[in-house]
C-alpha cells in the first residue's frame, strides 16, 4: 500500500519487489533477471505490466536492458541526483528540451507534408518499422533505434530533400534524446512500449490516409508530451 492508503498499481509493486530483492541481496550486480514471460507468470500480471516495471527500474539506473541479451542488475546502480549531479542533470535536461522544441517545429510540419506526398513505398517502410517495434516490445535498445528510424522515414516521406537532410543531420541527437525521453517517459508512469507503439501507429495511419492536419496534430501531441515529462522531472529535483 502507498502512504496515502491507495493501492499500488500492478507495475509499481512488481517494481518495488524487484528493487527489494536487490536491496536484500537476493539479486546481485550482474545477475540476469528472468524473462518478461516468466516474470509475468511469477507475479500473476500481464507482460506489459512487467515491461513498465523493468523500464522504470532502467530509468532509475538499476537495470541494464541489452538488445537480445536480457535484463541485468547494474553493477553500479545510479545514486539519487544531488548537488552538482542535479545541476548537471538540469543542463542536460535543458539541452534535451531544446532538441524537443526543434523536433516539434520540424516534425509536425514533416508529418503533414508526408501525409500529402507519401508513396506506397514510404508506407511499406513505415509499416515494416511498426511491425518491428511490435515484435520487439521487450527490447528497449531495438525500440530506441526503431523510434529514430520511424521519424527519419516520415521526413523522407515528405520528398523534400531539405527536410530529410535536416532530420539526418540531427539523427545522432535524435537517438540520444529519444533514449533519454523514453526512459523518463516510462518512469513518469505515463506510458509503456505498447502505448508508444500506439501513438506511432496513429501517426502512420494519418499519413497513410492522407490526413495532413491530423498527422501534424498527432505528431505535435506526441512530441509535446516529451517536453512535459522533462518539465516534470526538472520540477522534482
Amino acid at each position: 500500500m502507498t502512504t496515502d492508503n491507495r493501492p499500488l498499481k500492478s507495475y509499481e509493486w512488481v517494481m518495488q519487489d524487484i528493487r527489494k530483492q536487490m536491496e536484500d541481496g537476493a539479486l546481485h550486480p550482474g545477475d540476469r533477471l528472468a524473462s518478461v514471460v516468466d516474470l509475468a507468470v511469477r507475479y500473476g500480471v500481464g507482460r506489459s505490466t512487467v515491461r513498465e516495471a523493468l523500464s522504470s527500474l532502467k530509468a532509475l539506473g538499476l537495470l541494464d536492458i541489452r538488445q537480445g541479451g536480457g535484463t541485468f542488475v547494474r553493477n553500479q546502480p545510479a545514486p539519487e541526483l544531488q548537488g552538482d549531479e542535479a545541476e548537471a542533470w538540469m543542463r542536460r535536461s535543458e539541452s534535451l528540451r531544446h532538441i524537443v522544441e526543434v523536433r516539434n517545429v520540424l516534425e509536425t510540419g514533416a508529418a503533414s507534408l508526408a501525409a500529402r506526398h507519401r508513396t506506397e513505398s514510404d508506407l511499406t517502410q513505415l509499416q515494416a518499422t511498426l511491425d518491428g517495434m511490435a515484435a520487439h516490445l521487450d527490447d528497449e535498445t531495438y525500440g530506441e533505434q526503431a523510434d529514430v528510424r520511424f521519424h527519419l522515414q516520415i521526413a523522407a516521406a515528405t520528398h523534400n530533400p531539405v527536410i530529410a537532410d535536416l532530420m539526418e543531420s540531427l539523427s545522432g541527437r535524435l537517438h540520444d534524446s529519444m533514449r533519454d525521453t523514453r526512459a523518463l517517459w516510462f518512469y513518469s508512469q505515463r506510458s509503456s512500449s505498447e502505448r508508444l507503439l500506439g501513438e506511432h501507429a496513429a501517426i502512420a495511419a494519418a499519413i497513410r490516409d492522407s490526413r495532413p492536419e491530423e498527422a501534424g496534430r498527432l505528431m505535435s501531441q506526441h512530441i509535446t508530451k516529451m517536453a512535459q515529462v522533462l518539465d516534470e522531472k526538472g520540477a522534482r529535483l
